[in-house]
């Protein structure tokens, strides 16, 4: 074992002497046997830098990203548009090697970041007030249920069926040993079954998670869906696209009490699915309930402007009973991310994201029509996300991936019904002659 600690052997012999051990071994003499590797690490010989660097783009070269696939893919995590500017700012030493603002008067940069950030997504979901931040969508999702669980003092949570898979699942798991029962809604026509939300719905529900668009792109009734649940004494929880609201009207304004989502979407690369970022935002009443950080902005005594952590709800700050969450970091270097490419779309930038997005969705599905053998299973309105069945599918997207075209997610890696069925999301980064590329190559493998 001393074999690789990275130490002299008179540095090794010196260290052992002040601990009072004969060998780096009798450090380890708790550890039992049967549970050690009695046997060397089989790791390679040593190379050279110059070697090391050739065989990691070799291997690096196996991977195909969107620089050289098209990608449209969704569910979640989307191939928006990443301004190069977002790097140039994010990468600076201060910003990137920065730690917990455990100290004011030295973190001022960081806090006033995380207070920008804060104030942006509050205007974009039409909120009171947000937290920065959360590890991404699901966590955000499992923790906005316990904000109901805490507020309400009740036991069930109600969640559509047209709630991210991932996101339903995270959630069911991390309440199911609190005796927290988990209702799920039906589907109709790739939306909540409100008639079905009406039986299921009682005194003991503590919230009704919905998500908008769903993940089927589908536009949820926000408003019929919240009325119902306050009409219980439940709250309205809302996982959102931020994206989607430069066009949709916020849920704070439609009835929600938690907003929560993926915040990959803005300007965070899609790296393999991580690292993202999660966001949430509450109304008012529900701000000592809410998990991780707000950063609050105050005058100092001689009247200066000044950023503070207003609340830190979280063990490490709070006696452990008082503590409304187990969260012990946050993803602040990914919400800055979030707040640089906020900051430089401007509202009517992300607007037009937007914009071209659900043009150019509603354009493909258009185009996708006109294909014979194609069909389309949901009717509702949709933003820039949609299925479509198509024979044979798993076998049409391998076809697609060798044509250098990542088509789409097949749903039923999620819902064994849906059968053939594809989800197909389309950001403003498509062209034009990429959608009829698409067309085109499915309509000849469907043939």
């Amino acid at each position: 074992m001393s074999s690789y600690i990275p130490h002299t052997q008179d540095e090794i012999r010196a260290m052992l002497d002040f601990i009072g051990v004969k060998t780096v071994e009798d450090l380890f003499s708790e550890i039992p046997q049967s549970v050690r590797l009695n046997s060397p690490i089989n790791l390679p010989e040593g190379i050279s830098e110059v070697e090391t660097v050739r065989k990691i783009r070799d291997l690096a070269s196996q991977n195909l990203s969107t620089d050289e696939l098209v990608c449209f893919l969704g569910g979640g995590i989307y191939d928006h548009h990443i301004p190069r500017a977002i790097d140039h700012i994010l990468l600076r030493g201060d910003f990137y090697t920065a730690y917990t603002p455990y100290q004011p008067e030295i973190s001022q940069g960081t806090l006033q970041a995380i207070y920008e950030y804060q104030s942006l997504i509050c205007e974009l979901t039409g909120m009171d007030l947000a937290n920065a931040s959360m590890y991404e969508g699901a966590t955000a999702t499992a923790e906005a249920a316990n904000i109901a669980l805490l507020h309400t003092g009740r036991k069930k949570i109600i969640i559509s069926d047209s709630v991210h898979p991932e996101y339903r699942q995270v959630t069911s798991g991390l309440v199911k040993n609190l005796g927290i029962q988990v209702v799920g809604i039906p589907l109709e026509d790739g939306m909540t079954d409100l008639a079905k939300l009406k039986e299921l719905i009682d005194d003991n529900t503590a919230a009704v998670i919905v998500q908008y668009p769903n993940f089927f792109g589908c536009l949820e009734e926000i408003d019929k869906i919240s009325a119902i649940a306050k009409n219980a004494g439940a709250l309205s929880i809302v996982s959102t696209y931020p994206i989607a609201l430069g066009l949709l009207t916020p849920p704070g304004n439609l009835g929600a009490d938690i907003v929560i989502g993926e915040g990959q979407s803005l300007g965070i690369p899609m790296s393999f699915g991580g690292p993202s970022l999660g966001f949430m935002a509450v109304k008012e009443p529900l701000l000592r309930k809410i998990p991780g950080r707000i950063s609050g902005c105050t005058l100092d005594n001689r009247g200066q402007r000044g950023f503070v952590l207003t609340l830190q709800a979280r063990e490490q700050h709070i006696r452990r009973e008082k503590a409304t969450s187990n969260i012990c970091s946050n993803q602040a270097l990914m919400a800055l991310n979030a707040t640089i490419y906020m900051s430089l779309l401007g509202r009517e930038g992300i607007r037009e994201v937007a914009s071209h997005s659900l043009q150019k969705a509603h354009y493909l599905k258009r185009e996708l029509a006109k294909l014979p053998k194609l069909h389309f299973p949901f009717t509702a309105s949709f933003f820039n996300e949609f299925a479509v069945q198509i024979p044979n599918a798993k076998n049409v997207l391998k076809k697609l991936e060798k044509k250098g075209i990542l088509g789409g997610i097949p749903l039923e890696n999620f819902y064994p019904k849906f059968k053939d069925m594809v989800l197909i999301a389309v950001t403003e980064k498509r062209t034009a002659e990429e959608i009829h590329m698409l067309k085109e190559l499915i309509g000849g493998l469907v043939e």
